[in-house]
């Protein structure tokens, strides 16, 4: 492992002396203000994805944990200092998290890296920052995300209230663990509810450490947040559950799906999903800064190892400038390198998991036996110190074709298919015919061509000559089997409210 003595700059030094020493311990459920065992026996271990080895272990929450969670967070909404807590109090209390978060981010950043296998300057500048951003931003929104007078006929006064949904079930991803989980926690919170949070089973260290750290402050009321840790069942539990009144999930599109009937088994829980996605890219030959577009686009999907939903893993090159960009493309993978998390020199960490790894590889084979032509990378990383990581080199694909495996199927990982296309009719229909729709980008230097496509192209976001442009005040979501709703934004602040409209005849 890098010693700690390597210099990164403008950020922190990592905390990998104290992170060993933390990680030592067997970490439990929190729940209704305490530090509390499993009801079983069962622990999950956790792995290193740069080593392959063992960075300690954590309790898995039986049914009977989740329960007892639930109906912590039940009273502690229907009752308590958090139900009586001013809009102004709590707002305070999501800043004071915020605090928190700069102040540990150094820790919060080296369990993200060292869990996820991402870069610590990833996780750092990225994952950690944001999460403190997000509790910042919905601090603002406490008090002024309010009801409407309802223009009604007759004699009448109408009007609609906005109250907090009640107990809030939320399942977090493994690729941005502490991003994916404040994203939900944030909003959630500023709306008056309470949470029971599920961190992925392979990256649960980053939301431990941050619930510790939001108990120790005593920022919130007992009850409030919730933390239960295990495997899919656990989440399979949460949104099946009567009194869960609300579920958030970011994951996978078949998992998405499973849970949907879950809720449709139970009581119909309102369900936010955050779903798959197989983004288009477009390159038109009239874009005038070819390089800067080739830059990006490379980026936008090589950075966190390519384990983004919404990265732009599809892209279409007219044919004009296709060598161009398939050869500049191949240039910037080929320079790209594997790394040790925690070496400044690293351009790439590893895969989440071993597991994760082999369907990345199996993808990577089902290219070459479809006939795609592979200009860079294509297997595991096994130099060096890598050998034991899971490490795939950055692999390019040209001569794709938009039917194939690799083309269709989300494969979330560093794989990039480059396509060929002749007129902007033909890429619109290519882009399209996808069960995805969570982002999209064209890069054009037409006006009219950059609305016109735009408008055509079947994506919750579209970025017009710079793919990814993210903001809390812009919603973040798909469509078509990417998922149900929105999350940002007010859009998060809906998903997390009820709506009642009161009629006062007079």
């Amino acid at each position: 492992m890098i010693q700690e003595n390597k210099q990164f700059e403008g950020i922190e030094q990592p905390k990998l002396e104290w992170a060993y020493e933390w990680l030592k311990t067997t970490k439990k459920l929190y729940i209704n203000g305490k530090w509390m065992d499993s009801s079983g026996n069962k622990v999950i271990e956790s792995i290193n994805p740069a080593n392959g080895e063992i960075l300690g272990d954590f309790q898995q929450a039986e049914v009977q944990d989740v329960d007892t969670a639930i109906q912590a967070a039940k009273a502690a909404l229907e009752q308590g200092s958090w139900k009586e807590m001013s809009r102004k109090e709590r707002g305070r209390a999501l800043l004071k998290i915020s605090k928190l978060i700069h102040e540990h981010h150094a820790e919060l950043a080296t369990l993200e890296a060292l869990d996820n296998g991402k870069l610590y300057t990833e996780a750092y500048n990225d994952d950690v920052q944001e999460a403190a951003d997000l509790f910042e931003y919905y601090a603002g929104w406490t008090d002024k995300y309010y009801g409407e007078n309802n223009p009604v006929e007759g004699n009448f006064l109408s009007v609609t209230t906005r109250d907090p949904i009640g107990v809030c079930g939320q399942i977090v991803p493994f690729n941005f663990p502490i991003q994916m989980a404040v994203l939900k926690l944030s909003p959630a919170l500023s709306m008056g509810n309470t949470v029971i949070l599920k961190p992925a089973d392979k990256t649960s260290y980053s939301a431990i450490r941050l619930f510790e750290i939001i108990d120790e402050a005593g920022v919130l009321p007992k009850g409030v947040i919730n933390l239960v840790l295990g495997d899919g069942e656990v989440g399979s539990y949460i949104s099946r559950h009567m009194d869960i009144d609300k579920l958030s999930f970011t994951g996978s599109t078949n998992i998405g799906k499973k849970l949907i009937h879950d809720s449709a088994d139970s009581n119909l829980k309102p369900v936010t999903l955050e779903l798959g996605g197989k983004s288009p890219n477009i390159i038109f030959s009239d874009f005038q800064d070819l390089d800067a577009a080739i830059e990006r686009s490379f980026y936008g999907l090589f950075t966190h190892k390519g384990e983004k939903c919404s990265a732009p893993t599809r892209l279409f090159a007219q044919r004009e400038i296709y060598d161009e960009v398939v050869g500049k493309i191949a240039e910037y993978a080929k320079n790209y390198k594997c790394g040790d998390p925690f070496d400044p020199e690293s351009d790439q960490g590893a895969q989440v998991s071993e597991q994760h790894m082999e369907s990345i590889l199996n993808y990577i084979e089902s290219g070459k036996e479809q006939g795609a032509r592979i200009v860079a990378g294509g297997e595991r990383d096994t130099t060096g110190s890598n050998a034991k990581g899971y490490f795939i080199k950055p692999t390019i694909f040209a001569d794709v074709d938009n039917n194939m495996k690799i083309a269709q199927e989300e494969i979330f990982g560093p794989v990039l298919c480059i396509i060929p296309f002749e007129t902007e009719e033909e890429v619109v229909k290519k882009a399209n015919d996808t069960i995805y729709g969570l982002g999209a980008g064209l890069w054009t230097g037409d006006a009219s061509r950059a609305h016109r496509v735009a408008n055509q192209l079947e994506a919750g976001m579209v970025f017009v000559n710079k793919y990814g442009c993210y903001d809390f005040a812009s919603p973040f979501g798909g469509l078509k089997q990417s998922g149900w709703g929105k999350e940002y934004a007010i859009h998060s602040l809906q998903a997390f409210t009820k709506t009642k409209a009161i009629w006062f005849a007079y």
